[in-house]
C-alpha cells in the first residue's frame, strides 16, 4: 500500500489566530519533495508462532477442531508440556519427567478418544454422536467396575454409587471443566460442561440401562421394579448441598471478588475448601444413613 502525505487547507483565521499559528508553527516540519512511500507487509515466521501461541491461549474455542483423523491420533500420541507451553525466556519448553509419566497413564484413553471423527465432519454431529456414545460405554464400564469393587469388600451398592461411581465419572468433568475455565474468557463453558456431563452420565448411565431393563421385562409380561432404597434422602440432601453451591456461585459474582471462578487467593481456596467440604459432607450423611446410624426418610 501507499502512503501519501498532503499540507491540510487552512480555514481564515483572524489576525490573532494568525500570530498565534505562526508561534506555534516555528520549527515545525514542512512537507518535502518525496511525499509518498510505499508500505510493504511481510510476514515473521516467529512473530506467527507467538501470536499463534497466544490465541490458544486466549480461547480454546479458536483451535479446539481438527481436520483429520491423523491430527488426533499425533496429538494423542506426542507428549506435550504442561499447561504452560513458554518459560520466562519467551522459548517453547520442553516436556518434564511429569509430563511423560502424565502422558504414560493416560495414553490409552487419549488413543480411545482419538478414534471419535473430526469436528469437520457432518458439520460436527459425527464427533457429537460418537463422543456420546463412547461416554455411555465408559459410564457403564465404570459403573460395573464400582459395582463389583464394593461387592468385594462388603461396601453396599448405594455406598458404592455415590463413593466410586460419582467419583470416577466427575473427576475427568472436573478436570475438562478446569481446561474450559482456564481457557474461555467467562465461567460459561465450565460450568455447561459439568451440567452437560452429569447429565450424560446419569441419562446413558442409568435412564438408558433402566430403559432396556424395562421394555426387556415387559416384553416377557413381567415388570421391571427397583427399590428405591435410599433414593429419597439422597436426592434431597444433594437438592439441599446443590442449592447453597449456587447460593456461592451467586454470591461470588461481584466486581471486587472476580466472578464465578478464579479471583483473588483467598476466595479461590475458601470457595474450593467449601465444595470440597458439601462433597465430603455428602458421603458421610449419605454412608450413615445406609448402614442406618442415622435414620432417613
Amino acid at each position: 500500500m501507499n502512503v501519501e502525505l498532503e499540507n491540510v487547507p487552512d480555514r481564515k483565521l483572524s489576525s490573532e489566530e494568525e500570530e498565534a499559528k505562526r508561534i506555534a508553527e516555528m520549527g515545525k516540519p514542512i512537507l518535502g519533495e518525496h511525499s509518498k512511500l510505499e508500505v510493504i507487509i511481510e510476514e515473521s515466521y516467529e512473530f506467527k508462532n507467538t501470536v499463534d501461541k497466544l490465541i490458544k491461549k486466549t480461547n480454546l474455542a479458536l483451535v479446539v477442531g481438527t481436520n483429520s483423523w491423523r491430527d488426533q491420533f499425533m496429538e494423542a500420541i506426542t507428549v506435550s508440556a504442561g499447561d504452560e507451553d513458554e518459560d520466562d525466556t519467551g522459548e517453547e519448553r520442553l516436556p518434564s519427567c511429569f509430563d511423560y509419566v502424565m502422558h504414560f497413564l493416560t495414553v490409552f484413553w487419549k488413543v480411545l478418544f482419538a478414534c471419535v471423527p473430526p469436528t469437520d465432519y457432518w458439520n460436527g454431529w459425527a464427533c457429537f454422536i460418537i463422543s456420546i456414545v463412547i461416554i455411555g460405554f465408559l459410564t457403564a464400564i465404570i459403573g460395573d467396575l464400582a459395582s463389583h469393587f464394593g461387592c468385594t469388600i462388603g461396601l453396599k451398592d448405594s455406598v458404592t454409587a455415590v463413593v466410586f461411581v460419582a467419583l470416577g465419572t466427575s473427576v475427568p468433568d472436573t478436570f475438562a471443566s478446569k481446561v474450559a475455565a482456564v481457557q474461555d474468557t467467562y465461567a460459561d463453558a465450565s460450568i455447561g460442561n459439568v451440567t452437560g456431563s452429569n447429565a450424560v452420565n446419569v441419562f446413558l448411565g442409568i435412564g438408558v440401562a433402566w430403559s432396556v431393563a424395562a421394555i426387556y421385562h415387559r416384553w416377557h409380561g413381567r415388570d421391571f421394579v427397583v427399590p428405591a432404597g435410599t433414593l429419597a434422602f439422597s436426592v434431597t440432601l444433594f437438592t439441599i448441598f446443590a442449592f447453597l453451591a449456587i447460593s456461592v456461585l451467586l454470591y461470588r459474582r461481584r466486581p471486587h471478588i472476580g466472578g464465578e471462578l478464579g479471583g483473588p487467593r483467598g476466595y479461590r481456596f475458601m470457595t474450593s475448601a467449601f465444595f470440597f467440604g458439601l462433597w465430603f459432607l455428602y458421603i458421610l450423611l449419605s454412608s450413615l444413613e445406609a448402614y442406618c446410624h442415622i435414620e432417613g426418610f
